[in-house]
């Protein structure tokens, strides 16, 4: 039998406008297999990067899907699956290949490794919203940084999702988190969210700045978004010994390496944690307890309604006029 859903589509690779919402079929789930119907979407940068043709692997085309992240509930389960059944509350844990199993969709069919149970509590636009960002913080600084109480952690790209959930794993750490955006109009809101300090780099120089802010020490830990040449020149806002994370790849061009040892020097992708069962529960705890308590709340900037608005959401994350995450409401 198969299963009639309405999926976002890209034939071409392009701007926001190449998407199409098609009717496409989905057979019953296979062993290993579920399917789910989503009830809400989470973007991330990953996904215009793949539209465009700039992610680290390119598009299946014609036909490509995208999307990682969503919240949903499982309809059908197929031969073996044993974590979840028919109803269970889930999300996506991001760790699929968006070409064969992107989920923007009504309905998507995914191997039973790439769910996890939604955090107890959370509504479908929160637990859209949630997964990707925290994970990938939690991941870079706590599990591979080391990050402990009272480091200075310089957070670039600060007001996207995974940035702002950053200053929130930080300060859970008891950490001291110090921002950067490109705007003077969002630097009250990095503040508000718990960043110690924000530094306006159409205004300021970063690398004067965080060493001004530190006692000239520089931060312990880099959290760095844009990668490029900008990776190397942040090096001279590390500390002795400090640890730097390279996760995005905004800049053009290869990641350049600082030159002012020593640093340690990690390149972080979420596969490293999500991509594993033990990863996934670690953070599943991680993110269900920091909800609970309210340490982590995802900031959202925009939702949006329905599978028609992919392409505008995705021209608001491609404008970096926002705070937060985007979610679209299926």
């Amino acid at each position: 039998m198969t299963t009639t859903a309405r999926t976002v589509l890209f034939h071409e690779i392009g701007g926001p406008e190449v998407f199409t919402v098609e009717e496409t079929e989905l057979p019953d789930p296979g062993p290993g297999e579920v399917l789910l119907r989503v009830e809400a979407l989470g973007l991330n940068r990953a996904e215009a990067l793949l539209r465009a043709g700039t992610y680290y692997y390119q598009p299946t085309l014609p036909g490509s899907r995208n999307g990682y992240e969503a919240a949903g509930e499982v309809v059908a389960v197929g031969a073996g699956v044993t974590a979840f059944a028919p109803g269970d509350p889930v999300l996506t844990a991001g760790n699929h290949h968006l070409s064969t199993h992107g989920v923007y969709a009504d309905l998507a069919l995914l191997p039973e490794a790439s769910l996890v149970p939604r955090p107890a509590g959370a509504d479908a636009v929160t637990a859209a919203a949630v997964w990707l960002t925290c994970t990938t913080a939690y991941g870079a600084l706590v599990e591979r940084a080391g990050l402990a109480a009272g480091d200075r952690v310089l957070i670039t790209g600060a007001s996207s999702g995974v940035g702002t959930a950053a200053i929130q794993v930080a300060r859970r750490a008891g950490a001291v988190p110090i921002a950067t955006t490109r705007t003077e109009d969002k630097r009250q809101a990095l503040l508000d969210l718990g960043a110690e300090h924000v530094i306006v780099t159409d205004t300021e120089d970063v690398i004067k700045e965080t060493r001004r802010l530190t006692g000239d020490r520089g931060a312990e830990i880099v959290l760095d978004a844009i990668g490029g040449s900008y990776f190397r020149e942040l090096g001279a806002a590390a500390a002795p010994d400090a640890t730097m994370v390279s996760y995005g790849w905004l800049a053009d061009g290869p990641v350049e390496l600082p030159r002012n040892w020593p640093v340690t020097v990690h390149g972080y992708a979420n596969f490293a944690l999500t991509g594993t069962a033990e990863g996934r529960r670690r953070a599943a705890h991680y993110i269900g307890s920091g909800l609970a308590d309210g340490t982590l709340r995802p900031v959202i900037a925009e939702v949006y309604d329905g599978l028609d608005r992919i392409g505008d959401a995705h021209r608001l994350m491609e404008s970096n006029r926002h705070t937060g995450k985007i979610v679209v409401r299926v």
